[in-house]
């Protein structure tokens, strides 16, 4: 009879254990269809989007904004295609456009954004990479131990190319049209002069059911700040002149600067 009384009690047990991993997938996809999409459009030469990625952006990972967000950075910038071979003209010169395509390679190595941040958060730090950005990015993959061969198999090969070719495309279908860099957007819409105040933006973008702590504590507004001068690299004075820049001044090689 114990036994016969038990029976129920024990299928219980089994149904919840059946039943609970199903739920909490269910909990784990709709949270992941909440997440806010934050987008940084950027170029790895604008001193104001170093300054950005290292002391303000990162915050998504020093609190637990993290949870409600989709983050994207596309490294591609003020830069511009010129002629029918493609060529790509960046604002700072060649490192720039040969960085921009690292950066391209090691978000496609990493897709993690937690990890490929790191590396472009340490390349963004480095006083050396206007100068020498070869042994920017490999003294970053060094000191976090990360491999260098993806980044040269995708470089070398031409991929980190046809990548820049794609976020330039998506960084010139912006609308409205990005007027300079950092540039972000959250749920696709752009914040403008307010790119500052982002985690206040994605705060009130976030419809879910649990705020997290950096939402609660956050003191930003969700205006644009007033500020005659913005720490941004405006894209229309890439070009002082209308003279082109030749290929070998500016234009993004398939060989690493020297």
């Amino acid at each position: 009879m114990a036994a016969c009384h038990s029976l129920p009690f024990v299928l219980s047990i089994l149904l919840l254990i059946f039943i609970s991993p199903s739920l909490s997938f269910s909990e784990d996809a709709a949270a992941k269809s909440q997440k806010v999409k934050l987008s940084l459009y950027y170029e790895s030469l604008c001193p104001y989007c170093a300054n950005f990625i290292e002391n303000q952006l990162v915050k998504v990972f020093n609190t637990d904004l993290s949870t409600i967000v989709n983050l994207r950075l596309v490294p591609y910038g003020n830069a511009q295609i010129r002629g029918p071979d493609k060529t790509i003209i960046c604002q700072h010169g060649q490192n720039e456009c040969y960085l921009n395509t690292i950066h391209a390679c090691a978000i496609n190595a990493w897709p993690d954004v937690r990890i490929h941040f790191k590396l472009i958060q340490c390349i963004e730090g480095q006083a050396s990479a206007s100068e020498q950005p070869e042994a920017a990015w490999r003294k970053c993959c060094n000191d976090l131990g990360f491999s260098q061969q993806p980044i040269d198999n995708c470089y070398q090969s031409g991929e980190g190319t046809k990548l820049t070719l794609k976020y330039a495309e998506e960084t010139d279908s912006l609308k409205p049209p990005h007027r300079f860099v950092p540039w972000v957007t959250v749920n696709n819409q752009a914040l403008e002069e307010a790119f500052q105040n982002f985690i206040a933006y994605v705060c009130k973008a976030y419809k879910g059911k649990f705020l997290p702590n950096a939402c609660k504590s956050s003191q930003q507004e969700s205006t644009p700040r007033e500020a005659s001068i913005l720490p941004v690299c405006y894209k229309s004075s890439m070009f002082a002149t209308e003279r082109v820049p030749t290929s070998a001044e500016t234009s993004m090689k398939m060989e690493p600067p020297a």
